[in-house]
């Protein structure tokens, strides 16, 4: 299963802006994508309320994960640029 490894970077942490892109892209995506958190939790990246409730900062680190697919490397890479803007 792809998955990347991020530590956020994103000015002020992953406030309403950034949660709506990776919602958006998320919701493009054929299939779901999961972000796992250092401390455990795992929520489903097409929740607005699942990820905000995570109230997850700059220089916390998560795991991405989605099914192997034709766009997965793709929609990976571009999720970790929203929490990694820096990277």
């Amino acid at each position: 299963m792809p998955r990347r490894h991020v530590v956020i970077t994103a000015h002020n942490g992953v406030h309403a802006r950034p949660v709506a892109e990776l919602v958006r892209l998320v919701q493009a995506h054929t299939h779901g994508v999961t972000l796992r958190t250092s401390a455990g939790a795992v929520v489903d990246l097409s929740s607005v309320l699942a990820i905000m409730d995570l109230a997850l900062s700059e220089g916390d680190a998560v795991v991405l994960e989605t099914p192997e697919s034709a766009g997965a490397d793709a929609v990976l890479d571009t999720l970790a640029g929203v929490l990694d803007p820096r990277g």
